[in-house]
């Protein structure tokens, strides 16, 4: 099949099935003659397989430590737990991360009301601020709840 039926059947864009390739991510594909890509059942599942583990925010080097662990037969599971552990510790951070970026910008917000028309928002002073310490860290509520 060629890259856009591949593309197709996977769910992944003919671009970055290229970038794939390119990366060693996936395997190139066979060549037609014609030059054109032609790509098999066993590339389709493993474009698929990447896809999932993209889709469950899994970086490109751990996408290339699961295939690895995907192809040996004597893999313990152990490994492939150990790897998703540590991938939830990370979304764990970040979703931390995230909901502290939530709350200062809820804070700001409230702060905005508050400010009326004058000509200074509290979002915009809190974005300027070069002096302050970045946002969503410790420290960052205490700002907000002292007005600026």
């Amino acid at each position: 099949m060629n890259i856009g039926q591949a593309a197709k059947r996977s769910g992944v864009s003919a671009k970055m099935i290229r970038y794939y390739e390119s990366i060693g991510l996936v395997p190139s594909a066979d060549r037609l003659e014609s030059g054109y890509r032609d790509y098999a059942e066993d590339d389709v599942h493993r474009l698929v397989f990447v896809r999932r583990a993209r889709d469950l925010g899994f970086s490109i080097p751990r996408i290339q430590d699961l295939l690895e662990l995907w192809g040996n037969t004597g893999r313990s599971n152990d490994e492939v737990r150990a790897l998703a552990a540590s991938h939830v510790s990370e979304l764990e951070a970040q979703a931390r991360k995230i909901t502290g970026m939530i709350g200062t910008l809820r804070g700001l917000m409230t702060s905005c009301e508050r400010a009326g028309h004058r000509a200074h928002c509290p979002i915009m002073d809190e974005l300027a601020d070069h002096h302050s310490p970045p946002l969503a860290r410790p420290g960052a509520k205490a700002r907000v709840a002292a007005g600026r």
